[in-house]
């Protein structure tokens, strides 16, 4: 598995095999149908191209997750720094904050991140 980048289609359907796997593919199609107006094509699509980049298996029209939720919006995450802010983490979150304000709480929630994760 080299990458691990979702379109937001992809992912919308990741979701629903993260919150129900094992799932026949069956199944996921009829909900696909009921929550997006997907069609069974589309939905077959999408799981071919998931099966492709190992996120999933697919074994007798069984659907399971090979990769977690947590590594892909990791991944996704890395590569949105990287790509869009240099690799900047710091770039990243004034962006992100912009012109709003946070809690004191959320404020020290983010201290308390960043000083588990800071390199002596």
């Amino acid at each position: 598995m080299e990458e691990i980048l979702l379109g937001e289609s992809e992912f919308d359907l990741m979701e629903l095999i993260w919150d129900m796997a094992p799932v026949s593919s069956g199944e996921l199609v009829a909900l696909c149908d009921e929550r997006f107006a997907w069609k069974k094509s589309t939905v077959y699509t999408m799981l071919r191209r998931l099966c492709d980049k190992e996120i999933i298996r697919n074994d007798n029209s069984i659907i399971t997750y090979i990769v977690d939720k947590e590594k892909v919006q990791r991944y996704q995450s890395e590569n949105l720094v990287r790509k869009n802010f240099g690799g900047s983490l710091s770039l990243f979150v004034n962006s992100f904050l912009g012109d709003r304000s946070i809690s004191r709480e959320e404020a020290q929630k983010l201290i308390d991140m960043i000083e588990k994760h800071t390199e002596d």
